[in-house]
């Protein structure tokens, strides 16, 4: 059997301002694009909405970096989605062809981390699956 290992890494950084002016200019028909109907609604609860509205979007840009993919191969945003877990860890779920597509290369599990500013949101993602065949795209 093979051992875990980490199958990619992706880090993104939003500025919540610009994700405030975002929200404000495009509405529901940018957040229907973007994020689940959960996601809003926790975002929406929030003192700072445009923070964690911010941090989710960053959370999806880092996702589909440590997939590997971007948005040409199939990636939605509306289908990674952000939710709290137990004791308030950021936890990642995949639907759809997102979904297939992280399966397809191996992912098990996605880790996430957030954090964020008075200005900017932050977050990394680290896919770790058990995928037999290391990919060899890196020079040393």
């Amino acid at each position: 059997m093979p051992e875990e290992r980490v199958t990619g890494i992706g880090v993104d950084i939003v500025d919540i301002p610009r994700m405030d002016r975002a929200l404000k200019r495009w509405g529901e028909r940018f957040i229907a694009r973007v994020f689940t109907a959960a996601e809003v609604d926790y975002s929406r609860r929030s003192r700072r909405p445009a923070q964690d509205f911010s941090a989710r979007f960053a959370a999806k840009e880092a996702v589909i970096k440590a997939l590997g993919q971007g948005f040409r191969g199939g990636c939605r945003m509306c289908e990674i989605e952000v939710v709290a877990g137990k004791m308030g860890r950021p936890l990642v779920r995949l639907h759809g062809e997102t979904r297939r597509l992280a399966v397809s290369r191996g992912v098990e599990n996605i880790f996430l981390s957030l954090s964020h500013s008075e200005k900017a949101a932050v977050a990394q993602a680290v896919a770790v699956g058990r995928a037999g065949k290391v990919e060899e795209e890196h020079a040393i």
